[in-house]
């Protein structure tokens, strides 16, 4: 799933390629990808792919930025589209053209986007387009996704901001009121293993199963290390590890290991300096020991028994 640096990623290549345009059409071969969310607390109404379209044709894109994340469109007359990409979803920037899919016993029946022109786009995770839409400036705005799970949200803006599940969201760990304090006061209330509290976006928003992951080895803390156990000095590496690791993925475009990708189809490159997320059985890139992978509450951990080693808890 496209975590912290990723959303925030596509939302600064959004701000330099799609804000100020109108939203001229809207297509989608899946409807229930997207959904209309109106009064308190946001309550979906029957779904209805012909109603999210007549909302949201000609709307002009005011503002865009990431809460969590979730990608948020600020529209004209206060309205908010929310994108959340779930686990294989990203959005694509360009030109493209519907035809339809040849060489199978299939052909005739099933439509398929081709881009326009060669490149990144025509790789094969950039193909699974479920919801385009047609900006003024001529551009289309795509999402991609393999698992259609990604959600296209149309909100009332002050409904969305009222909402439970936006107002639960925890503090964003890019802000300048993140602070150390800030930090520790927030790990404090709350309880159960580090890895799952950090992933936990009431905790704080925005980290996943990737950062995590490399915020603790890089802490040399244990991912079933009690949070309620963690001392000052602990939180204290958490805490500036969490600095530099998001940032740096940021500026890297992200972590294209699995399906994300960059607005303009191209991988970001956190790659190279990914430590211990999906290593399993290499080598400590910090003292040789090899990389082990044990499940923590359905999802993955991935640690080194050595430089994070559990026995030193007491």
């Amino acid at each position: 799933m496209p975590e912290l640096p990723e959303v925030e990623t596509i939302v600064r290549d959004l701000n330099k390629s799609v804000l100020g345009q109108k939203i001229e059409d809207v297509w989608s071969d899946f409807k229930k990808i997207t959904r209309l969310r109106q009064g308190f607390g946001g309550q979906v109404k029957k779904p209805s792919f012909k109603n999210f379209k007549k909302e949201i044709k000609g709307r002009k894109i005011l503002k865009i930025r990431r809460r969590g994340k979730n990608i948020i469109f600020e529209l004209s007359g206060n309205k908010i589209l929310l994108i959340h990409q779930k686990l294989t979803g990203h959005l694509l920037i360009g030109n493209w053209k519907l035809s339809r899919l040849t060489g199978s016993r299939l052909a005739g029946k099933i439509e398929n986007w081709e881009p326009l022109k060669k490149g990144p786009l025509e790789e094969p995770v950039n193909r699974y387009i479920h919801l385009m839409f047609w900006l003024s400036s001529g551009l289309m705005l795509a999402l991609s996704d393999l698992r259609k799970f990604a959600k296209a949200e149309l909100w009332d803006k002050k409904d969305l901001e009222e909402s439970e599940g936006f107002k639960s969201l925890g503090p964003e760990p890019l802000e300048k009121s993140f602070t150390f304090e800030k930090f520790k006061e927030t790990l404090r209330q709350a309880q159960g293993k580090i890895k799952q509290v950090l992933m936990d976006q009431n905790v704080i928003a925005g980290i996943g199963n990737i950062y995590s992951d490399e915020i603790l080895w890089q802490s040399k803390i244990h991912p079933f290390h009690d949070v309620s156990k963690l001392k000052k000095d602990e939180l204290k590496r958490i805490f500036q590890a969490t600095k530099e690791i998001l940032p740096k993925a940021i500026k890297l475009g992200g972590e294209s290991i699995s399906d994300y990708r960059r607005l303009s189809g191209e991988p970001g490159y956190f790659d190279k300096e990914r430590k211990v997320y999906r290593r399993t059985g290499e080598k400590c890139l910090r003292c040789g020991t090899i990389i082990k992978r044990v499940k923590l509450a359905g999802r993955s951990a991935h640690f080194c028994p050595k430089c994070q080693l559990l026995t030193k808890l007491k």
